[in-house]
């Protein structure tokens, strides 16, 4: 039986998000939360675990991180909270939003 892979997004303590891949999800977890793996997370623990999904080959876990980690904070929350209608609706570009944090 082959291994899984998986695609994950950890909440930092500064309640940003960092979003990973690995074969060994509870060997990377502990990683991250000892912050025994220097870089993003290291300096923003404790971290917390808030989305992960399982998949058959490293590449497709791969893509699904780099697909995610584009994303907006909006939309990777849709992701975590599991409401695929808001996630359809964050992909959306909302002009006037946008408009009024350009012109701050």
């Amino acid at each position: 039986m082959a291994r899984p892979f998986f695609t994950y997004i950890l909440r930092c303590s500064d309640r940003s998000y960092y979003v990973g891949h690995t074969d060994e999800l509870e060997r990377r977890l502990a990683e991250h939360k000892t912050g025994a793996t220097c870089g993003y997370t290291a300096a923003r623990r404790p971290v917390q675990l808030v989305w992960f999904h399982e998949f058959l080959t490293r590449e497709e876990a791969k893509a699904a991180e780099a697909q995610i980690k584009k994303w907006s904070r909006r939309k990777k929350e849709a992701l975590i909270e599991g409401r695929m209608e808001k996630l359809r609706a964050a992909a959306r570009k909302d002009w006037v939003s946008y408009r009024q944090r350009r012109a701050r």
